[in-house]
């Protein structure tokens, strides 16, 4: 069971980037804004993610480092930080189960709420509230 901080992500998505949820919530972002209909802000929404994003990533990779040393520096070098590799890091990694206990303790539910938050703007544009 994966525990945040305490062990290394490497199997499942974290095979592929060692960032796949900022990596997923960019997708999303950049195809709400798309589907927004307003082309311009789509790179708007690319730089201002790349503007926030970046220092976190850097932030928590020198985190991950110090804690995990040796270990995370072989991980660093073969998974790129942002946009995903084609094959699996590690593909004799066990792969870690859900658990919704582990999900609500590391608060990743706040991306899910984000794209929430986004589909029902889109939602509310399609239905003429807006825009």
């Amino acid at each position: 069971m994966l525990e945040k901080d305490r062990e290394l992500a490497v199997s499942g998505p974290y095979a592929f980037t060692r960032n796949p949820l900022y990596f997923g919530s960019f997708v999303v972002g950049l195809g709400a804004a798309a589907a927004g209909g307003v082309l311009w802000f789509v790179p708007l929404v690319a730089l201002c993610f790349a503007g926030v994003y970046s220092k976190t990533m850097t932030r928590e990779a020198r985190r991950l480092d110090a804690r995990f040393g040796g270990e995370y520096a072989r991980y660093r070098q073969a998974v790129p930080l942002f946009f995903p590799r084609a094959t699996p890091y590690g593909a004799g990694a066990e792969p870690i189960s859900f658990s919704l206990r582990r999900y609500v303790r590391n608060k990743e539910y706040e991306a899910a709420m984000g794209a929430v938050a986004g589909f029902a703007a889109l939602a509310s544009k399609a239905m003429g509230w807006w825009g």
